[in-house]
């Protein structure tokens, strides 16, 4: 597609270069996911900076499915969740809201930044991963509510979020910008 953000020419690249590009960035959310600040229920980690990321570099469908394959290794047992976490516990407990919402939120990062919501554009950019991240805590949180009642799930599984999304969206957002720089001046 003419003028999509695409620095790394991923869109071009052959089946088995975007299949190794898939495994690395399930090694990076597996990273990502181990960069946590516990508390409980739910872990604060770098997981939705990397997903949104991933979604924005790869473009929504590479992204989306690289998160699906980080989610189906942590499925069948390996320790590539928050606090070395796999097996399907975490796919039924506290944060399977917030699983189920991954791959959704690197295809809406994805989708945004092909529709030119990246680069320069940072407020855009910005505002990509935050309503990202917005969309996590909304559908991570429901799944809290449905367990705990409102107030708790609003308390415990998206207030103290909020802040933590307003910086990995900057961040992310500054990251781009200087990537997109980089990549006009090549």
């Amino acid at each position: 597609m003419t003028g999509r953000f695409d620095p790394f020419g991923i869109a071009a690249r052959p089946a088995g270069v975007r299949a190794a590009l898939v495994l690395a960035g399930t090694a990076v959310l597996a990273l990502a996911s181990q960069i946590s600040v516990p508390m409980v229920p739910v872990p604060i980690t770098m997981q939705t900076f990397a997903i949104t990321m991933i979604g924005v570099l790869y473009g929504w469908r590479l992204g989306a499915a690289t998160v699906l394959a980080w989610l189906g290794e942590a499925a069948i047992g390996l320790p590539v969740l928050a606090n070395g976490a796999g097996g399907l516990a975490p796919f039924m407990g506290p944060t399977s809201g917030y699983l189920a919402s991954f791959p959704v939120i690197a295809a809406l990062a994805g989708f945004l930044a092909e529709k030119g919501w990246t680069g320069e554009r940072v407020v855009l950019s910005f505002s990509a991963h935050f309503l990202a991240n917005m969309l996590c805590l909304a559908i991570g949180g429901a799944w809290l509510m449905v367990l705990l009642g409102v107030e708790k799930g609003l308390v415990l599984g998206v207030t103290p979020f909020i802040l933590g999304a307003v910086l990995k969206s900057a961040l992310a957002a500054a990251v781009l910008m200087a990537i997109g720089r980089r990549f006009i001046r090549s």
